[in-house]
This record gives structure tokens, sequence and C-alpha cells, in this order.
């Protein structure tokens, strides 16, 4: 079937807008396609996938879209419709169009010097090459350029796999059990899920299968009093509230009242009433003080490059500046210690990021046990086997796409030594208390 030859100019007139990198892909083509109502969601969905595919081969297009007279722009529109859907969906070419879009589709991409392959900025391209070595950054850097699967969490609380599977399939929509994440299906292909009964009713969530093992490290049980340090929207804050049977206390920390409010209607549909949105100024902040040696497990998912997250956010690559990778240490550093103060003796800390490179990785953890001799890393190997997930791991949880089939997910578990100085003891049954000492609820 063959697309309107209007579709080839409003992505050419979005690609402009996301090619100025403002702001996030994302953002900018939603606000595109609220300012066209008219789009259906076949030509929405072809539109922003051949955005997304321009973002993925911008080296490689932009090198070709360069030469002869046709405006670089339309060329790149040209090359993502075509990537997307095929050079036939696409109706009202010029000959010269047809002839340019049949030239590149020839061209053996394995034959291309190793950094256009990769589609990667140069810093980034190089800081890949020297942490995993030639031949696995360009084969890391081949699935980072492709889409990422779409991946849902079962909420143990109201469902559990088999009987979501079952019920998928009679919408037809077929999913398959995950070999690492013990509550996670993989849809096999991409349909609209928000009208499913399943989902408004909270049975299910997207979440990649990475972020579904991160929260499951945590190991947080029954009762306990647990804090998601840095919450965003809560994907593993309900993930852990489920873990927890919604029992105990869980509170969800973020300095942004924006991404806060997303959680709350995930949260209604959850079926959870464990889990405590609070709003903090900073990782100093006197709601933090108040809990300080109390809480038994402390997840920090730190603001990070977010470059393991490229299947899903292309732009990033070319957004994210190296200096600001730099600067983000510092922040992940002070995080890391402001959340460090609220486990008690003998709890866990789990520092935990989105992204690949090991600076804000394994850098920032052995920073974090050289100056606080009261934690000791536990090895994922051990984390692992005791949750009985058969992932092999040495001292950190590292999970990549072209390994895992996940997002480029880093975690270190860590543990507040029982000999130290014991804090007060708080326990989930002084559930009240405390939650008058962490202030009021975002």
């Amino acid at each position: 079937m063959r697309l309107p030859p209007a579709i080839l100019g409003n992505t050419e007139e979005v690609l402009r807008e996301v090619l100025r990198f403002t702001s996030p892909a994302d953002v900018t083509l939603s606000r595109y396609f609220k300012d066209h109502p008219r789009f259906g969601g076949r030509e929405r969905g072809v539109i922003a996938e051949a955005v997304y595919a321009v973002l993925r081969n911008k080296s490689f297009f932009t090198d070709y879209a360069g030469a002869g007279n046709m405006p670089s722009m339309r060329k790149l529109a040209l090359l993502g419709l075509s990537e997307t859907v095929g050079i036939d969906a696409l109706g009202g070419l010029s000959e010269d169009e047809t002839q340019f879009l049949t030239r590149i589709q020839e061209v053996d991409r394995k034959l291309l010097p190793p950094q256009m392959r990769a589609n990667l900025p140069t810093w980034l391209y190089e800081k890949l090459v020297a942490q995993f070595g030639e031949a696995e950054a360009l084969e890391l850097a081949e699935v980072l350029n492709t889409p990422a699967p779409l991946d849902l969490r079962v909420n143990s609380i109201k469902a559990n796999r088999d009987e979501v599977i079952a019920e998928l399939a009679k919408a037809p929509i077929a999913a398959e059990p995950m070999p690492y994440a013990p509550l996670g299906l993989r849809v096999l292909k991409k349909p609209a899920l928000q009208n499913l009964p399943l989902f408004k009713e909270g049975a299910i969530e997207v979440q990649d299968e990475g972020s579904q093992v991160l929260a499951q490290l945590l190991g947080a049980r029954r009762g306990e009093m647990v804090v998601d340090f840095c919450a965003g929207a809560g994907g593993k804050t309900l993930a852990l509230g489920a873990t927890m049977r919604n029992t105990g206390r869980l509170y969800a920390f973020d300095v942004s009242e924006k991404r806060l409010s997303k959680l709350k209607p995930r949260l209604a549909r959850s079926g959870l009433s464990n889990v405590h949105p609070v709003l903090i100024a900073h990782e100093r902040d006197a709601k933090i003080k108040r809990l300080a040696g109390k809480i038994d497990r402390v997840l920090v998912d730190a603001p990070c490059s977010g470059l393991g997250t490229l299947r899903r956010n292309p732009d990033v690559k070319w957004r994210q500046r190296p200096e600001a990778v730099g600067e983000m240490q510092e922040k992940q550093a002070a995080i890391l210690d402001g959340a460090a103060r609220l486990v008690k003796n003998g709890g866990r800390l789990v520092y935990a990021t989105c992204s690949l490179l090991n600076e804000e990785n394994d850098f920032i953890v052995e920073q974090f046990l050289a100056s606080h001799p009261d934690f000791e890393l536990v090895p994922a190997s051990a984390v692992l086997a005791e949750q009985k997930i058969p992932l092999e791991m040495d001292k950190y949880l590292k999970m990549l796409p072209h390994k895992h089939q996940t997002d480029g997910f880093f975690a270190a578990v860590l543990e507040r030594k029982a000999k130290a100085k014991p804090a007060p003891a708080t326990s989930a049954a002084s559930a009240d208390a405390a939650e008058d000492d962490a202030g009021e609820e975002a």
C-alpha cells in the first residue's frame, strides 16, 4: 500500500525540527502531532519511525545526503521513509529520487569506515572502542541502531504471567516469557496497549527487561522500609511495591514534581497502597535527613547520560555532550552519598544507571567505596543466584543490548556493614511516624 505523497513533506518538516536537537525527539514529535491532529495512527507511526531511522543512521545518511542537487533535508526524509517502509511504498517520487534511493540501497554498509558503520559521534565511538575494543564496539553499535522491543512486566498483585499471555492472545497479541525477568513478557510486535483491559486494570506495565532485573537486585521483602531514591515516573517503584506484596512502606523520592505526577495514574492502576511519592529539593533535603539510618533498602537509579537507551532514544547520542558526562559524575557521586545516609546497618544500597560508560558506573562505585568504609560490595553474581535469575555476571550487573537484548544497564549492590554503630531502629510498623518525618507526600 502506497503512502500519500504528503507524508514525505510532513516527515521533512518535523525532521528539520528534530535535527535542531533543542528538545528530545519524542517531545518534538508529540508536539508536532498535536499541532497536526488530522494524522491517523498509521501516519503518525510511519513519520515517527522514519525520523528515528534518520537518527539511528545519521552518519551514513548525512554523508550521502550531501551530494547532488536535491535539498539535503528532503533526502534525509526519503532515506528515513525508505528504511522504514521501503521504496515501493513511497508515492509521487521523481525519477531522480527513485534512482537516489535505489543507489543507497545497493551500498554494502559492511564496507564503510568503522565509525560511519557505527553511526556514533566521534567522542562516543572512541570511548566505546577504548572500553570494549573495536570489534565489540561495532557489534554493540549495530544493535543500538535497531529499534527496541516492547517489554511488559506482569503486576503480580493482579495477575500471573500465564494468565496475561492467554489474555493477550485473545487480542490477538503474541507475547513470550523473558529469560531473565520472572514477571517479564516480550511482545512480538508493537500493538497499542492503552485500550486493553489488562493495561487499564493495571495487570501489565511497559518496562524493559533490564529495568525489571534491576528492581529484583534490591531484594525488597514484605514489611520493609524501602526508598526508590530517583523514582522518576515510577516504573521500578511499581515493580518494588509488587515485590513487597503491597506491605511495608515504599518511598518514591524525586526532585521533579512533573515526573512524580506521571507516577500517580500508574499507581492508581497498580492497586498498590504501600507507595508514598515524596517531592524533595535535593539529595540533602530535610525529608531525607529525618529517615537517616532507618531504611532497609535503597535503590539509586541515578541521572546519567542515558546512552544505554539508544535503541529507544537514538537522538541522545547526538544531543549528549562529552563534557556533560564529567558534570554528571559529580551529581552521581553526590546523590549516592546522600542516599547512603538512609541505609540502616546491614541494609542494602543499589547504585544503577542506564549508561554504557565505565566513568558513570564502575568509577563512581569504586570512588564511593574508597570514601565509605562502612559499606562493602556484594557481588552481583551472588545476588542474582539468590534471586534465581539465570545471568552470568561478576561483581557488577552489566546488561548490554548486544548480549542480553535489553537496554544497557549497570548496577552495583552495596551493603552497610552490620558491625557499624547501630542507628535508631524504625520498622514498617511505625510507618505513620516515619511518614510524618519524611514530610508531606508529593
